[in-house]
C-alpha cells in the first residue's frame, strides 16, 4: 500500500497512505443492546456498528453477526433498546463484547438492573442514564452482518443528565466512543462551537469570493 497524493485546486498535494479495505469510519459508538430470549431472560450485548439513519421517523440502526445471542432475540421480539453508557460505565461495556449471553448473566455480571419497557418488547438497563427504546422496523442483510433498523419510539433519559425538562446534557450523560483503528475507549472532547452557526463564516468568506469575481 502505497502513497497517494491528494489532489486539491490550489492547494499543495499532500501525500495520503492507502491503509486498505478497513472499518474506518471513526469514532464508532459504545451501546449496549437489551432484549429478551426465547424463555423471557434479559440479555445485552455490546455494539460499535450502529447509528441514526433516519429523523423522520426518528431511527437508528445496528448491525449484528446473525452468530451473536442477541441477533435470535430481535428477530423474535421485533424490538430492542439502546443504553448509552457513560464513561465510568466502560468495563462492562467492554466486559458485555467478551461474553455471551448464553453461557453468563451479563445482567448479575455487571451489577446492573433489568428495567421492563412499556412501549416495547425488550428490557432496559436502570443503571445507564440514556436509553432508546426501539421497535424493529426493517432488516437487511449486510456481509456477515444484519442491519436492524428501529423506529424510535421513546427516548427515556435520568433527571440528572438534563439541563431542564427536555434538553439533554451530553456532559452529563458522558458517553463513550470506540476507536475502530487501536480498539481503544475514548470519551468525548470539549465543545467546539455550535452547530448552524461556526459554519456562518465560511458562507460569508464564500459569498464575498464569488462577489469579487463577478465584478
Amino acid at each position: 500500500m502505497g502513497l497517494v497524493p491528494s489532489a486539491v485546486s490550489g492547494y499543495s498535494c499532500r501525500m495520503k497512505r492507502s491503509l486498505g479495505s478497513r472499518t474506518l469510519a471513526v469514532p464508532a459508538p459504545v451501546w449496549l443492546i437489551a432484549t429478551y430470549d426465547a424463555k423471557g431472560k434479559p440479555n445485552f450485548m455490546t455494539v460499535a456498528w450502529g447509528g441514526i439513519c433516519s429523523s423522520q421517523p426518528p431511527c437508528v440502526t445496528v448491525s449484528l453477526r446473525s452468530a451473536t445471542y442477541s441477533h435470535s432475540a430481535i428477530v423474535a421480539r421485533k424490538a430492542y433498546t439502546v443504553n448509552i453508557v457513560s464513561s465510568s460505565q466502560a468495563a462492562q461495556a467492554d466486559y458485555a463484547g467478551m461474553v455471551s449471553g448464553r453461557d453468563r448473566n451479563k445482567f448479575a455480571d455487571c451489577q446492573f438492573t433489568a428495567g421492563r419497557s412499556s412501549i416495547v418488547d425488550a428490557p432496559f438497563i436502570h443503571e445507564v442514564a440514556l436509553v432508546l427504546e426501539c421497535r424493529l422496523m426493517q432488516t437487511l442483510d449486510v456481509g456477515i452482518h444484519t442491519m436492524f433498523v428501529g423506529e424510535i419510539m421513546d427516548v427515556k433519559a435520568d433527571e440528572t443528565v438534563l439541563f431542564d425538562d427536555r434538553t439533554l446534557d451530553i456532559a452529563r450523560v458522558s458517553p463513550i466512543i470506540y476507536d475502530t483503528a487501536r480498539r481503544a475507549y475514548r470519551g468525548i472532547g470539549q465543545e467546539i462551537g455550535p452547530g448552524w452557526e461556526i459554519g456562518k463564516a465560511v458562507r460569508k468568506q464564500a459569498e464575498e469570493s464569488s462577489a469579487e469575481k463577478t465584478e
